[in-house]
């Protein structure tokens, strides 16, 4: 006998509740519609999951202001059945995370979190999803990245790389997955280049059909195959979600026929869901006093249209962090910038969104060969996927770095090359410091034995606003700092 089954997926929404314009005038994304349609297959169809790939959290003022507690109500109402965790649920620590899971009526998943104490796992591995006859097991897989958000929470372990994740698949489908089980998915939050890895060493006795992923924020036309496994992703955001129109075979006990597709979320595919949009107008009515009062315009809107090359808001922002500071050069990460755009006008709102990691500022005396390291390792092949750390720089630097040669053709500091024995004094925010050694490849011994790291900032955020309340008409223009050939 032959079933259908529909498994819907999101991932990476990031506090995108609310609906905008899109290219044709259609309103588009918006957890209203989101939420529309997911009731609208629902009722038109016969078994149907939805499945959320993590990182709810971050992006929006009404996840900020309620620490994650406005997110987890309006998933409520969205009601995922299974979720698992991505790398920005840990943004407000992992005892925060914990009170947040007891707030939601959905079951979050992970394999591979887990108490370094006593090796005991923090999640709930799986799950296992009774729908028309099928049992259909998730498994929650977390990006390597947790342990970067927290560094100093020394009694959280993950497994650090794919084999290992690969690995804890194979106990989990080993000890859990029965005769009973039709359908195995990976619920992944890895980036999709992780994605392939993880799929190419998955044992095909293990049973898995597909890897449902996020953390890359990648948009796909169809799904890859890779070892045999459909590998997918639904970009970022509420705009899309994704789609597999499944056969069962019960008798071959295997699936026959699967289709994916990414569909469009706006106004002429999917109703609003009026619960949903009753609560989020509570959360903005409580929000709009605080946050619509403008804090300055720009001289024009400035932009950051992708964070592996030099941006006007990327030198905005290293500017204003260095100017009148201790240190010469502010290294801003491009992924703590969110907005593709911002301004002319810009109110408190704009502001907390396009960065909302508020963190310290810490200064670190380094060589010019350390500082020639860093800026080499950045400069990685990875980095042009988009799945690694890059920078902005403030002002005086000038990198020139060949693609094609793997060379780093110049690098200066004010007008003269950096020298090995030179030495600088850098910045940048408590993310990237705690994961120094990670994130450039040098050691961080010798430069505690140099000089004590230091904080010289509470509050980054602290720091724009006031530089941004004190200067209007702020401008930035993308001026060569980085160069990348070829």
């Amino acid at each position: 006998m032959k079933k259908n089954l529909i498994i819907l997926h999101c991932n990476d929404i990031h506090g995108d509740f609310l609906p905008h314009r899109g290219a044709f005038g259609l309103f588009e994304g918006g957890l209203s519609r989101l939420s529309g349609y997911v009731k609208k297959v629902r009722a038109e169809e016969k078994n149907v999951i939805f499945a959320n790939a993590g990182d709810m959290f971050r992006g929006s003022v009404i996840d900020s202001e309620y620490m994650g507690l406005s997110t987890i109500e309006l998933m409520n109402m969205l009601r995922p059945d299974v979720t698992t965790v991505g790398n920005h649920e840990v943004d407000y620590g992992l005892a925060h995370l914990l009170f947040l899971e007891k707030c939601a009526k959905f079951p979050i998943i992970n394999s591979d979190l887990y108490i370094t104490l006593n090796n005991s796992r923090l999640f709930t591995p799986y799950i296992n999803l009774e729908v028309g006859g099928m049992r259909v097991m998730f498994i929650g897989l977390l990006t390597e990245e947790v342990i970067s958000s927290t560094k100093t929470e020394r009694v959280i372990g993950s497994h650090i790389n794919v084999a290992e994740a690969a690995k804890e698949v194979g106990i989990i489908a080993d000890n859990y997955r029965t005769k009973d089980t039709d359908v195995l998915v990976l619920l992944t939050h890895i980036g999709i280049e992780k994605d392939r890895e993880l799929a190419s060493m998955l044992d095909p006795d293990w049973g898995v059909d597909m890897i449902i992923g996020g953390h890359s924020h990648t948009f796909m036309d169809e799904a890859e195959i890779v070892n045999g496994i459909p590998v997918v992703q639904a970009g970022t955001g509420s705009g899309q979600i994704g789609r597999f129109d499944i056969v069962y075979d019960d008798e071959l006990h295997k699936i026959t026929d699967l289709k994916w597709s990414l569909k469009k979320i706006n106004e002429s595919t999917a109703p609003t869901d009026p619960l949903i949009d009753q609560l989020l107008e509570k959360y903005k009515s409580q929000t709009d006093a605080k946050y619509h009062r403008i804090v300055t315009g720009f001289a024009r809107k400035l932009t950051h249209p992708t964070r592996i090359q030099e941006t006007e808001m990327g030198n905005l922002y290293a500017d204003l962090l260095q100017e009148d500071s201790s240190f010469d050069i502010m290294m801003m990460g491009s992924g703590a910038i969110r907005k593709k755009a911002m301004g002319p006008i810009v109110e408190y709102q704009d502001m907390i969104e396009n960065t909302p990691f508020d963190d310290q500022l810490w200064m670190l005396k380094v060589t010019g060969e350390e500082f020639r390291r860093m800026v080499f390792y950045i400069m990685r092949d990875e980095a042009w996927e988009g799945h690694t750390e890059f920078y902005q720089f403030s002002k005086g630097v000038r990198i020139v770095y060949r693609k094609s040669t793997h060379t780093l053709e110049e690098l200066s500091f004010n007008g003269k090359p950096v020298l090995p024995d030179d030495e600088l004094l850098i910045a940048m925010q408590t993310y990237h410091y705690l994961n120094f050694e990670q994130f450039f490849n040098v050691p961080l011994g010798p430069i505690k034995d140099r000089m004590r790291p230091r904080v010289v900032a509470t509050s980054v955020n602290n720091i724009v606003e006031e530089y941004f309340t004190t200067h209007q008409g702020l401008d930035a223009h993308v001026e060569g700092r980085i160069v990348i050939l070829d």
